[in-house]
């Protein structure tokens, strides 16, 4: 009777802790896509504007937060299998990329924190010298395109104002054709809008595109933090620890190290 009570027991608490597992591994997984879903989500909403930055400090983040997210996507699968066969190999595996995946999640995490710090001194800088030396030049057509999807997105003029156009190669040069500004900058895009820079026409936004743009990275940049610096504590290794588990494939026990 003692042997069949300990052998109930002990398939009892293999089924217990294996669902423990598998509960941990979705929550991991769950993570995971989270992460993925905001890196992808950061490079495709208005990925144009990358080109008006100085540093690819902010485009550099979202791509590793893609990578740490494909990482625990699958490394996931490698969970489930890993406790469906009672392998041990395949969970020192699974726990070594979870250590791994915590370490770039973390360094995502803290790359956007840093670079909110210094993101509106970056666009003060930068951002004016952009538009006016690079607009319509040769060779900069994806300055251009950004600039121009930039002032219609987001019904601005300008880098400050829209007297920022008046000193730009694009006007000074002539190649504007009579324009004041560019034709982005009208409320209703006309072939030679820009000739006209009444307000009736033209955006005029108090603090013009800097501040637009400044809000929307920024906003972009703490979900970035927030998401890889929280998904990484989840994922801490003295969390992951608790989870490590040496699987007996012979009596069918699982002596597993958990905090749960």
């Amino acid at each position: 009777m003692s042997v069949g009570y300990k052998d109930d027991q002990n398939d009892w608490v293999t089924v217990c802790l294996k669902y423990l597992l598998f509960v941990f591994n979705f929550l991991f997984w769950m993570g995971g896509a989270a992460v993925l879903g905001v890196g992808v989500w950061t490079l495709v909403a208005k990925s144009d504007y990358l080109s008006l930055l100085a540093s690819s400090t902010f485009a550099v983040s979202a791509y590793i937060l893609i990578l740490a997210g494909s990482l625990v996507v699958v490394t996931g699968f490698l969970g489930c299998c890993a406790v469906i066969r009672e392998q041990r190999s395949c969970l020192s595996t699974y726990f070594i990329c979870l250590l791994f995946i915590f370490l770039i999640e973390l360094v995502a995490g803290v790359l956007a924190y840093v670079y909110y710090q210094r993101l509106s001194e970056e666009l003060k800088q930068h951002l004016n010298h952009t538009m006016t030396e690079n607009y319509a030049q040769p060779g900069k057509e994806a300055v251009t395109f950004a600039v121009d999807s930039l002032q219609q997105d987001f019904k601005c003029c300008g880098s400050n104002n829209s007297h920022d156009w008046t000193v730009s190669k694009y006007v000074v040069s002539g190649q504007a054709e009579g324009r004041a500004v560019p034709d982005s900058c009208c409320k209703t895009i006309t072939p030679h809008c820009g000739k006209r820079d009444h307000p009736s026409n033209i955006y005029k936004v108090e603090g013009g595109c800097i501040t637009k743009l400044e809000k929307f990275l920024a906003d972009h940049l703490l979900v970035i933090g927030a998401v890889g610096i929280g998904v990484a504590c989840l994922q801490h290794p003295t969390n992951i620890n608790r989870c490590r588990g040496q699987v007996h494939m012979g009596t069918k026990t699982i002596t597993m190290e958990t905090g749960f």
